[in-house]
């Protein structure tokens, strides 16, 4: 179970300790991929699977579905956990997700998104504001 927000810095060649708590998950490879938000998502091979074996079965005559498909598996790369605990993230994937030095790594129980800390200041600020609102929608869903 991945859970908890903590802060990190990128070294200079884009390598990200993980926190402890979440290598375990990791330990036998992980899949970082661009996420949702402009944050990046990073998965433990299980829930890589899962969710890959969802996204193969999407309707591929259905423009949105090939869309998001695209997003997350040819944005997808593999990843592990050096010896120091730190994890590389590509080039591509930094840029997309505007991260720069401080980033936040934040595990929300099956996945880890890692956001630019600034961005993650401004998105948190903005949910909490509209919790109320967020949590009567979700009312009218079962939640």
């Amino acid at each position: 179970m991945l859970l908890g927000e903590y802060h990190h810095n990128l070294d200079s060649k884009g390598r990200m300790a993980v926190p402890a708590k979440f290598r375990e998950e990791l330990k036998s490879g992980a899949i970082i991929t661009r996420g949702l938000d402009n944050c990046l998502f990073i998965f433990g091979g299980k829930e890589w699977e899962a969710l890959a074996q969802k996204l193969i079965t999407l309707p591929l005559a259905q423009a949105n579905s090939r869309a998001f498909a695209r997003l997350m598996l040819a944005g997808a790369a593999q990843a592990e956990v050096d010896t120091q605990g730190r994890i590389l993230i590509p080039d591509y994937l930094r840029k997309y997700a505007g991260l720069k030095k401080e980033v936040v790594v934040a595990g929300l129980y099956n996945r880890i998104e890692v956001w630019d800390t600034d961005k993650w200041e401004k998105y948190k600020a903005k949910t909490e504001s509209s919790s109320e609102e967020i949590a009567e929608k979700l009312g009218e869903l079962g939640i």
